[in-house]
């Protein structure tokens, strides 16, 4: 199966887990610069140079071989779950692509006639009922994740323990798995370690917020879209997000995590 998922510096000197939804663009072109002292020009999941990816086959046999012999940092980042799936729906299905177009196509026409989702149009301005549209896409993200019906679970709403996990069961070990909520301090710690051929500070790095502007901004606090059923939901298919990586379930509203991640509970659990 390999390494789905997976980034590395040519320099090898990190190697990154991609979790969509959880800092992937920033971290990046962090990596990017970190080779060859600027950042890629446009979104860095098209470059198809200066890095390697595992969806490239020209990358497999260097990504393989740094993976066995574990010389290079090798790490991931993770969100609040209930953060993350709020963004997924307001970035990918309220949201304008950076195409011009609705993601995936013809997925939203099939939520407005499956689900009775409303996401409004540019031309109104996104106006819509937020808390009840989106109510409606997390009973689809469980449908899809649960029962993989009407469709398979799409990388950005599938579980983050899913991403992490192949990674584990295919031969690699994490050296680092560090928060969205805290992302300074966590990548500053993964640079540290990696000895990047270009140095970099990283509060002078931007944010690579790629769908920022093509859709709505979310209007209600985190807590407001999330009812007693919607959390029955979001505990039946981010369980093991929320307890691995030590998310406040109870406090929807309080995006920072309540402890540091096991390392060796994650390598445990995921590696099964």
């Amino acid at each position: 199966m390999g390494f789905p998922g997976v980034w590395m510096t040519e320099s090898e000197s990190m190697i990154y887990r991609v979790v969509p939804k959880c800092a992937c663009s920033t971290i990046g072109q962090i990596m990017f610069y970190s080779d060859h002292g600027r950042f890629f020009d446009g979104d860095i999941h098209d470059s198809k140079d200066g890095m390697h990816k595992w969806a490239q086959d020209h990358s497999h046999d260097a990504i393989e071989r740094a993976v066995r012999a574990r010389d290079a940092v090798t790490f991931t980042c993770v969100r609040n779950p209930y953060a993350r799936l709020l963004s997924s729906f307001f970035d990918k299905i309220a949201g304008i692509q950076r195409n011009g177009k609705r993601y995936r196509g013809n997925l939203v026409p099939q939520l407005v006639q499956r689900y009775g989702i409303d996401v409004g149009t540019p031309e109104n301005g996104f106006e819509f009922d937020q808390v009840a549209s989106f109510r409606r896409f997390l009973l689809f993200a469980r449908d899809t994740i649960r029962f993989r019906k009407p469709m398979e679970p799409d990388i950005h709403w599938s579980a983050m323990s899913g991403h992490i996990s192949t990674f584990i069961v295919n031969g690699g070990r994490y050296d680092q798995i560090f928060f969205t909520e805290a992302f300074n301090d966590g990548m500053q710690k993964v640079l540290e370690e990696a000895q990047v051929p270009v140095p970099l500070n990283l509060s002078d790095v931007p944010r690579f917020n790629e769908s920022e502007g093509h859709g709505p901004k979310r209007a209600h606090k985190v807590s407001d879209y999330f009812d007693d059923l919607s959390r029955h939901l979001i505990w039946e298919i981010y369980k093991d997000d929320f307890q691995l990586f030590r998310y406040d379930f109870d406090n929807p509203d309080n995006k920072m995590p309540l402890g540091e991640v096991d390392l060796e509970e994650v390598h445990a659990k995921l590696g099964r």
